[in-house]
């Protein structure tokens, strides 16, 4: 019964999010909001937990969940076993696609005894909603996603981590090997290409911030994002990968899960071109030895660690949490071999500059936007932002309320977790943003 009702509640759902694809941004609260829940606490032998992953360890995003998870688990004396499902205390559930099935895989988790259930996906976070309607005494968290403010739900909750962090700092490692690239008259052209999955605010805040690094370097640097439509696809990536750099682009960054894009930056750079890659999730120097620079991290096993702690102790969860750099929440991987002089030090600075306060990744003064059609932020004369609204109050998919910018800078992750910076910067062209 409950699943044929669900069966109704997903129609009503999927009607009002029918234009997600095109904006990736949803109604979604403040996370200041003090929506929070109070859990029965019991200690770590208690607790049994799910984790509802899109794809499995072949996908380097769910890989960093699976270890991050399995991380946090041997931190709080929880026994994760993967190989061993008798012997564990989680239950993995790989490639779940973003439908019915979440629902699904949620509610057989739910009545195989897990009181907390994670999924690592975006497009999972309707399908969790509906599983915590049905299942009020199990917390659901979806670990990207951006309902559970607005959901009325106090066992549904939010959490990601201050991503464009590392990418700031990934590109300030593109930044370093573009300008030596142009100083030793390599290159002339400071061309940039960036493989991005869907134009969601989570891969436009944060190709963003990638270009924002490279451009603390590289000042002129420009960059042209082609979209795959879709998280996991190798051919798609390096296909896209491919068509940067046939456009002139010489280094490839990427939000999309696989190694398609490193490992077609090698190929080109094997057949002589002068081509780097800077990937995403895991180190790319497997696939791409010689190509790879460095890639953007997550370390999931603090916001896992840190939420299951509050979830043992019966503290209250935050509906919305969101932790970066300063918590070790956020890294990018070992430099690769190519890298230019001084790329280490460069990158000391950055983080230390990110972590006290002094460096504002999204600084309104260091770019430039063109004037809004739709009314969600304000430029002044130089085309600098003075106002922008963060989040969307009536589901139009146009952000109306919450005032982000504060002190001269773009306030990402902190009106909520979910990121939500959506603007479109001068020097960056979307290549295929249908």
């Amino acid at each position: 019964m409950k699943k044929f009702l669900a069966l109704l509640l997903t129609l009503v759902m999927a009607l009002s999010l029918v234009a997600c694809g095109s904006s990736g941004e949803e109604n979604t609260g403040d996370t200041t909001d003090d929506s929070t829940t109070e859990e029965t606490g019991g200690g770590a032998a208690d607790v049994k937990i799910g984790l509802i992953c899109v794809h499995d360890i072949n996908s380097g995003y769910d890989a960093a969940h699976i270890e991050g998870l399995t991380t946090a688990c041997e931190e709080l004396g929880i026994t994760a076993n993967a190989d061993d499902p008798a012997n564990s205390q989680v239950i993995f559930r790989y490639n779940i696609p973003e439908d019915e099935t979440c629902y699904d895989a949620a509610v057989d988790l739910a009545e195989e005894g897990c009181n907390i259930i994670f999924s690592d996906s975006y497009g999972h976070q309707m399908y969790m909603q509906q599983a915590a309607t049905d299942y009020p005494d199990v917390t659901f968290v979806a670990c990207t996603g951006d309902l559970a403010a607005n959901s009325g739900l106090d066992n549904y909750k939010n959490i990601f981590p201050y991503t464009y962090e590392s990418r700031y700092v990934s590109g300030v490692v593109a930044g370093m090997k573009l300008k030596e690239l142009m100083d030793a008259g390599t290159v002339t052209d400071p061309y940039v290409g960036y493989v991005g999955a869907f134009p969601y605010a989570e891969v436009v805040c944060g190709y963003t911030a990638f270009l924002l690094g490279i451009q603390s370097q590289v000042p002129e640097a420009h960059m042209d994002v082609q979209y795959t439509n879709s998280w996991y696809d190798p051919v798609a990536e390096g296909e896209a990968a491919n068509a940067l750099m046939a456009r002139g682009c010489v280094i490839i960054g990427q939000h999309a899960d696989s190694t398609g894009a490193p490992s077609a930056v090698q190929a080109q750079k094997d057949a002589g071109s002068v081509v780097y890659s800077v990937g995403y999730n895991i180190d790319m120097l497997s696939v791409a030895p010689t190509a790879a620079l460095t890639s953007a991290q997550n370390n999931w096993s603090v916001l896992y660690r840190d939420t299951l702690e509050k979830f043992i102790n019966g503290e209250e969860i935050p509906v919305d949490f969101a932790v970066g750099a300063s918590e070790d929440a956020v890294m990018i991987s070992k430099l690769g071999p190519e890298c230019a002089e001084g790329t280490q030090e460069a990158v000391d600075a950055a983080w230390a500059g990110i972590k006290d306060g002094s460096l504002k990744v999204f600084d309104t003064s260091k770019f430039t936007c063109q004037p809004s059609t739709d009314g969600s932020y304000q430029v002044d004369a130089d085309g600098h932002v003075t106002s922008a609204f963060g989040l969307d109050s009536d589901g139009d998919y146009v952000n109306d309320t919450g005032e982000a910018i504060v002190d001269g800078a773009f306030q990402e992750s902190v009106l909520r977790s979910a990121p939500y910076f959506s603007l479109r910067i001068d020097g960056i062209t979307e290549l295929n943003n249908n």
